[in-house]
C-alpha cells in the first residue's frame, strides 16, 4: 500500500529547488507582465501612432493577447518533452526563450522608423514569449510539487505562484519609477525599453540558480518504471495518454481557471486603461495602486496553499471564485472615486481573492494527473484556458468600455467568468490526499482516477 507521503527531499535541498522555481517564474512573468503594461501605457503610441488613442489601446492589447495564443503551443510541445526528459531541462530552455524575447523587444524599431514592420516583429517576438510562458508555469510547479513532501505540498506548490506578483510588482515598479523620473516625452521615446533590457541581467541570475538544482525524484522513479515494463513496445505519447485517462481533468482545469485568469487581467491590465480614462487619475497612480495591491497579493498567496492543506483544494479555490465575482461591481465602483485610497483597496482586495484560486491551483492540478502525463495534463489544462481567458479579457473589457462607456458590461464578464468556474471546482473531486509517487496505472480507477482503496491508503497521517 502506498503510504501517502511523497519522500521529502533533505532539508537543504526544498528551499533551493523554490527558489530556483519562484526566481525562473518571477523573471518570465516579469516579461510577460511588462509586455502588458507596456501595452496600456506607450505601445499604442509607439507601434500605432495613426490610431485614435482607444482604438491605438485595442491594437496594442491584440498583440498583447497574441502571446496567449501562443501558450497552448508551448504547452504541448514543452509537456511532451517535460514527461519524456525531465522538468528541469525544459524550465532551462523556457527561461532563455522568454528572457531572449523581451530582451530583442527593448531593441525594437518603432513605426516611426520602419513603418508597419514595427508591430510585425512586436507581435513575433511576443509569439516566442507566449510558447515559453506555456511550458514554464507546468514545469516550475511540478518541480516544487514533486521534490516537497504530501502534507504541505499546497504551501510548497504555492510559491511558484508568487512569481506572478513578484514579476507584476517587478515590472510596474520599474515602469512607475521610470514614469515618475522620466518625462512623457522621454519615457515615449527611450525610457520604455529600460525594462525590457533588464531581462537580460535578471535571466542571468535565473539560469544560475535554476541549473544548481536536481530533477525530481517522483519523475526519476516513473522513468525508471517504464524503462522497466517496456519489454520492446514503444510507450504512449503523454498527450494521447492525457486525452485518454484524463479529459475529465483537463476540463476541470480549464474551467478553474476561468474566473482566475480573467479577474487578474481586468484587475491588473486593463485598470491601467479604465482608471486613466474612465475615473481620470494619472498613469503613475494606476501604476501605483497595481504596485500596492501586488504586494499583498505576493503575501497572501503561500497563506491561502498552506489553507489549501487544511481544508482542502476544492474549498479554498471555491471561495476565490466566489469572492472575484462578488466583487466585481465594488470594484469598479471603487475605481470611479478616483481616490487613490479607493483604488489600492479595489485592487487589493481583487488579488486577496486571487490569490484563494492561484495559490492552491499548482498542487491541485498536478494532483489531478499521473507522473509521466503529469506536465502535459496540467499545462494543456492551464494554457488552453488561457487563451479564451487571460487573452481577451482586457481586450473584451476595452471593446465593452468603448461600445457602452460603462463598467456595469465588464463586472458582468467577470461575475460569468466566476460561475463558471464555480461549477466546473464543485464538480471536481478533491485532490490534497492524492500521493504523486503512485505507480502509473496502480491504484486507477476509471478515467485514471484513483481507487477508493487506493485514496484510503494515500491519506496523509498527521
Amino acid at each position: 500500500m502506498a503510504s501517502g507521503t511523497t519522500a521529502p527531499p533533505p532539508p537543504a535541498s526544498l528551499p533551493r529547488i523554490v527558489a530556483a522555481s519562484l526566481i525562473g517564474t518571477t523573471i518570465e512573468w516579469y516579461d510577460f507582465f511588462l509586455y502588458g503594461s507596456a501595452a496600456a501605457l506607450v505601445f499604442n503610441k509607439v507601434f500605432f501612432p495613426d490610431s485614435d488613442p482607444l482604438v491605438g489601446t485595442l491594437l496594442s492589447f491584440l498583440t498583447y493577447a497574441v502571446g496567449f495564443a501562443a501558450r497552448p503551443l508551448g504547452a504541448l510541445v514543452f509537456g511532451h518533452y517535460g514527461d519524456r526528459l525531465g522538468r528541469k531541462k525544459l524550465l532551462v530552455l523556457s527561461l532563455v526563450l522568454m528572457g531572449g524575447a523581451t530582451f530583442a523587444i527593448g531593441l525594437l524599431p518603432t513605426h516611426a522608423t520602419v513603418g508597419s514592420a514595427a508591430p510585425v516583429l512586436l507581435t513575433v517576438l511576443r509569439l516566442v514569449q507566449g510558447f515559453a510562458l506555456g511550458g514554464e508555469w507546468g514545469g516550475a510547479v511540478l518541480l516544487v510539487s514533486e521534490h516537497g513532501d504530501a502534507r504541505r505540498r499546497g504551501f510548497w506548490a504555492s510559491w511558484p505562484q508568487t512569481g506572478a506578483p513578484a514579476g507584476q510588482l517587478l515590472a510596474t515598479g520599474v515602469l512607475s519609477l521610470l514614469t515618475a523620473v522620466l518625462s512623457d516625452d522621454a519615457f515615449g521615446a527611450w525610457g520604455w525599453r529600460i525594462p525590457f533590457l533588464l531581462s537580460g541581467v535578471l535571466v542571468a541570475v535565473g539560469l544560475w540558480i535554476r541549473l544548481s538544482v536536481d530533477e525530481s525524484p517522483v519523475f526519476k522513479q516513473a522513468l525508471e518504471r517504464a524503462e522497466a515494463r517496456k519489454d520492446g513496445e514503444a510507450e504512449q505519447l503523454p498527450l494521447v495518454s492525457v486525452l485518454r485517462h484524463h479529459w475529465r481533468d483537463v476540463l476541470v482545469a480549464m474551467g478553474a481557471r476561468m474566473a482566475e485568469n480573467i479577474s487578474y487581467y481586468v484587475i491588473t491590465a486593463f485598470i491601467l486603461v479604465y482608471a486613466t480614462i474612465s475615473a481620470g487619475v494619472s498613469k503613475q497612480t494606476a501604476l501605483n495602486a497595481v504596485l500596492l495591491g501586488s504586494v499583498v497579493h505576493f503575501a497572501v498567496i503561500p497563506a491561502w496553499g498552506a489553507l489549501s492543506d487544511r481544508v482542502g483544494r476544492r474549498p479554498v479555490y471555491l471561495f476565490g471564485a466566489a469572492g472575484v465575482g462578488l466583487w466585481a461591481f465594488p470594484f469598479f465602483a471603487l475605481v470611479d472615486t478616483g481616490s487613490f485610497g479607493y483604488l489600492v483597496l479595489a485592487v487589493t482586495v481583487g488579488l486577496v481573492l486571487h490569490g484563494a484560486m492561484y495559490a492552491p491551483q499548482a498542487a491541485f492540478f498536478a494532483e489531478m494527473f499521473s507522473t509521466r502525463m503529469r506536465y502535459s495534463g496540467a499545462s494543456i489544462g492551464a494554457q488552453f484556458a488561457s487563451v479564451a481567458a487571460g487573452a481577451p479579457a482586457p481586450l473584451i473589457a476595452t471593446a465593452l468600455l468603448s461600445d457602452y462607456d460603462s463598467s456595469t458590461p465588464i463586472a458582468l464578464y467577470v461575475i460569468g467568468a466566476a460561475v463558471l468556474t464555480l461549477v466546473a471546482v464543485a464538480l471536481s473531486r478533491e485532490t490534497r490526499h492524492r500521493d504523486l509517487t503512485e505507480a502509473e496505472g496502480e491504484g486507477k480507477g476509471e478515467g485514471g482516477e484513483p481507487s477508493r482503496a487506493a485514496s484510503t491508503a494515500q491519506a496523509p497521517t498527521v
